[in-house]
């Protein structure tokens, strides 16, 4: 790999984010190359810091999604910490914040403010729902993006109450969609000189990525409403979970190939002959003769790991459903350098899920870790023009703050 400069090497982004959404944009767009300063309040910071794993006072949960990024801790409320924040935003490309449409406008730190200031920035908001639209004003989490979208009625058994998707599945992927925009927005501005308002939803992130519901619906006339179906799809017959003697595993033989080296592996030269399953529409109508015949086989092999080496030998898309350590563990993933290591100043080695994008170019792995709070007060303030006294002063009546390891760690230099 070559060591060619990074897509977005000085770019400067200010994070004044939080929890998911927001931070994982901006970690996005540093493992990228921008310079990322995350700003933070005192004296708590991030909620996300609040959030577990927690080792050595410091929060997985916040590890994870702020590595790679600088770390300000200013009280904005006090006219010499919103001076500070300002000087720092006309010095930005990009401005990503993720509070209740009006909050940032209340504090001085709406679109309209900062871009009146720097007509370049690009200002990414992330909100429940928009800020347009009769629920623009009410609060929520992914959870509640994940409940409204229809996504979380078609989950779990028929009649069961639907499970959690146990990922933070709005979030990530509408801060992977902030990042796209933000750089789509950045290239623009190359175009036009100015910066834009990125206006983002959690509510529609979930809804756009319905592949199959929404236009089941539509196209239907409205008489198709997609319903919990348990552990295998209706109307792609063969692709579900299957149960072997020592754990689960999946199989994907929804096409027509696919489904006759399936049913010569589970049900011999008979059943891949069979007329009645060549095709998705006769399948999907005799699926309660296919699947006794699939879950017969998968339990009468001695293990899961025999199902895969009879299915993989026959090329039949299948895969163990994997607990978290076998996923650390899979050579693939270690292949792949999913899992990066990091030096953190308080906790030593750190090892914590990579990003997935892979650049010819460049290597985008993050080396640096998430930082303490308010860590680079002092650099940041620093380079912004403040003197020495003016800095001491911030910090010894609040407006800058930074937790005690900061001092600690600077010691032992």
């Amino acid at each position: 790999m070559s060591s060619a400069p990074l897509p977005l090497a000085g770019y400067r982004v200010v994070d004044y984010s939080h929890f998911i959404a927001g931070p994982f944009l901006s970690r996005c767009l540093a493992a990228l190359g921008a310079e990322v300063i995350k700003v933070e309040r005192p004296t708590a910071g991030d909620p996300g810091r609040a959030h577990p794993y927690f080792i050595g006072g410091q929060s997985g949960y916040y590890l994870q999604q702020n590595m790679g990024k600088q770390g300000l801790c200013v009280d904005v409320r006090d006219p010499r910490g919103l001076d500070l924040l300002y000087r720092l935003v006309d010095t930005a490309d990009v401005f990503v914040e993720n509070y209740r449409p009006g909050t940032m406008g209340r504090l001085g730190l709406g679109y309209a403010d900062l871009s009146a200031r720097n007509p370049g920035l690009v200002y990414c908001s992330i909100s429940a729902n928009g800020h347009t639209g009769p629920d623009a004003a009410q609060a929520g989490y992914g959870l509640i993006a994940e409940a409204k979208c229809g996504a979380m009625a078609m989950l779990g058994e028929p009649g069961a109450p639907p499970p959690l998707f146990r990922i933070a599945l709005a979030d990530m992927v509408t801060g992977i969609h902030g990042a796209t925009a933000v750089c789509a927005a950045l290239l623009g501005r190359a175009k036009s000189g100015r910066g834009q308002h990125i206006d983002l939803a959690l509510y529609d992130t979930m809804v756009s990525m319905h592949e199959y519901a929404v236009q089941c619906y539509t196209l239907s006339g409205g008489t198709e409403i997609p319903v919990q179906t348990g552990h295998d799809l209706p109307q792609s017959t063969l692709y579900g979970v299957f149960e072997g003697r020592d754990g689960y595993f999946v199989i994907a033989a929804q096409v027509d190939d696919a489904w006759k080296r399936l049913a010569r592996v589970v049900g011999g030269d008979a059943l891949a002959a069979d007329t009645r399953f060549h095709d998705q529409e006769g399948r999907n109508a005799h699926r309660d003769v296919i699947l006794p015949i699939v879950r017969a086989w998968a339990t009468a092999q001695p293990s899961v790991a025999a199902c895969l080496a009879a299915l993989e030998a026959a090329s039949v898309p299948c895969a163990k459903v994997q607990r978290i350590d076998e996923v650390v563990a899979d050579p693939q993933i270690l292949a792949r350098g999913m899992i990066v290591e990091q030096d953190h100043p308080v906790l030593g080695r750190i090892r914590l899920p990579n990003l997935p994008f892979r650049l010819s170019g460049c290597d985008t792995t993050p080396r640096s870790p998430a930082p303490l709070l308010g860590q680079h007060n002092r650099e940041i303030a620093g380079a912004l023009g403040f003197r020495a006294d003016e800095v001491d002063a911030m910090i010894a009546d609040g407006v800058l703050y930074a937790e005690e390891a900061v001092a600690r760690v600077a010691a032992a230099r």
